[in-house]
């Protein structure tokens, strides 16, 4: 199995001149991939090959307009040929239906003043990790890296990526191969909300962090600081630098939370199963502030490739199961209940909790669709 494993660089001011070179000419080579491709489609020319552009990328580091562009490594710009052309095989394939998932739009122009600047070499380029424990990379040199963990086996690329917030990281691909867990006779069932982040059907609670909520006026005071500063001033390039930050320390916390709870999740059951919520359609109702602080797409993505990883079931239920209305116990199905029904009775005599209840029913659904297959009794008493 291919991952990727994340590390902090702190390259030196001319290291981080070297890159920013190194990043803008991937993005020209990349544009200029787009343009030719765009240009070939309103003329009505065949569609120009990557072996073409390759060739039409040699010639311009050969003329006085481009010749910067062999200050930089070439596997760089290949590299920003390649992601060209996987940006427009997966909107050809959104065209034709092949692929799965939200529509991809036709490839888009990069800019300098993008959130996210990024270059990629591979082991034609030879990067590698000296004695010293430091980043070699061709036409910029040793960066140093802060080690949090080992690699568990040798990269076959290496990401050097920019964000918002002026944080320089190296993304490595490396393939593991991970031991399967030990099997355990637990199942659990999920109900994801927004007053508690989620709740097990063996009815433990997990309380909702609200990284967003808690940080909002501290984000609130630095959006108004740099509202105020003169629009291409030294000081409102300061102050947008403080609001990504303050953003940043906000991403970082809630991927650190999520992390360390999927990974106790996957770790103590050996099937877990959640609801399939739409979380793109509950980002636009009133709540959305609140479905995007609580990460429920990122977490549930999260168990799902850790089950995969450490041999652990994991399952979405349909989204229109009615579990928040199905009693537990009988199986009956109630009428709608707003959100602010927290507990309701049901004419077989039981009270439940709205989400213990709801989790529980995930559970039974779940094991239900997984081993109906092998004749046990999975599905709820009718």
């Amino acid at each position: 199995m291919q991952l990727r494993y994340r590390y902090r660089l702190y390259p030196t001011p001319g290291q981080q001149n070297a890159l920013a070179r190194a990043f803008g000419c991937a993005r020209v080579v990349f544009n200029d991939a787009i343009a030719a491709r765009e240009h070939a489609r309103r003329a009505g020319l065949p569609y120009p090959t990557d072996a073409e552009l390759s060739k039409a990328l040699t010639a311009a580091k050969k003329t006085p307009e481009r010749s910067w562009l062999g200050e930089v490594s070439s596997v760089v710009l290949q590299q920003a040929l390649a992601d060209a052309n996987t940006a427009y095989r997966n909107f050809f394939a959104a065209l034709t239906g092949k692929r799965r998932g939200r529509r991809v739009g036709a490839p888009r122009f990069r800019s300098r003043r993008d959130n996210r600047q990024a270059i990629r070499f591979t082991r034609n380029a030879r990067f590698a990790v000296t004695d010293g424990r430091m980043l070699r990379l061709p036409k910029i040199g040793d960066v140093k890296l802060a080690w949090s963990r080992d690699l568990p086996s040798e990269p076959s690329s290496v990401t050097i990526v920019k964000d918002a917030s002026g944080r320089y990281f190296a993304s490595f691909v490396v393939v593991t191969t991970d031991e399967p867990l030990p099997e355990l006779d637990t199942e659990v069932g999920i109900d994801l909300g927004l007053s508690t982040f989620a709740v097990l059907s063996d009815g433990t609670v997990i309380e909702s962090p609200k990284f967003f909520r808690r940080a909002e006026r501290r984000l609130r005071r630095a959006q108004q600081d740099l509202s105020r500063k003169e629009k291409g001033s030294r000081n409102r390039a300061k102050a947008r630098i403080e609001v990504a930050k303050a953003h940043a320390r906000v991403s970082d916390a809630r991927m650190d939370w999520a992390h360390k709870h999927s990974t106790t999740l996957i770790r103590e059951n050996q099937a877990i199963y959640v609801e399939d919520l739409c979380v793109t359609g509950l980002a636009r109702t009133r709540l959305a502030k609140s479905v995007h602080d609580a990460g429920w797409g990122m977490f549930t993505r999260m168990l799902e490739e850790k089950a995969a990883r450490y041999g652990r079931t994991f399952h979405k239920v349909d989204r229109w199961f009615p579990s928040s209305r199905t009693c537990s116990a009988c199986g009956r199905v109630d009428g709608k209940k707003p959100l602010s029904v927290r507990e309701w009775s049901c004419p077989c005599g039981v009270v439940h909790d709205r989400d213990r209840n709801a989790a529980v029913n995930v559970l039974a659904a779940g094991r239900a669709e997984r081993l109906n297959a092998c004749g046990e009794t999975v599905s709820l008493p009718a």
